[in-house]
């Protein structure tokens, strides 16, 4: 008796998109987050591929209102050269980027912005089929804050590890 493999390899396998979103930690150490906005980015091709393949940097990136318009600044975006003979070459893009939402919220952040809060970016999604950008509002902690922060993370840690060796 032989088996075949015909029902098998005749299927077609959809190319699995990567759940992985390029995540700023960095946000959530300096900032105390609040609301959160989901905004859809302006890119290139080369842009959304480094952005797919997690080639994004956002750490140190802030987002600004320029005529009434959202602009990431500062995100480092890891593009592909595509010249011959050089294998995996890249180059950091750091323009800035238009970022698209609507106009209630973005009344709602330049107002908020103008009450002393900044607006940071904390997410890339590339799940689906748009590529979005989760930016939250958020007030900057003092180096006091940040060192209760730390206190707090290894007091964590260390009553985690007391409880796994008991």
């Amino acid at each position: 008796m032989q088996y075949t493999k015909g029902n098998m390899s005749a299927q077609k396998k959809k190319p699995s998109l990567s759940s992985k979103a390029v995540v700023n930690r960095r946000a959530r150490f300096d900032y105390e987050l609040g609301d959160e906005i989901v905004a859809g980015v302006e890119l290139t091709g080369p842009e959304v591929r480094a952005a797919r393949d997690g080639h994004v940097q956002l750490k140190g990136s802030f987002v600004t209102v320029r005529n009434n318009e959202l602009w990431l600044n500062n995100a480092s975006f890891s593009l592909k050269l595509n010249q011959k003979g050089q294998v995996g070459a890249r180059t950091i893009d750091t323009e800035p980027r238009k970022l698209l939402a609507h106009r209630k919220q973005i009344d709602l952040l330049q107002a908020r912005k103008k009450d002393g809060m900044s607006i940071v970016p904390t997410k890339l999604l590339t799940t689906g089929r748009f590529i979005k950008l989760v930016i939250a509002l958020g007030k900057g902690k003092k180096l006091y804050d940040k060192r209760e922060t730390l206190k707090r993370r290894d007091q964590e840690r260390d009553s985690k590890r007391a409880m796994k060796n008991i």
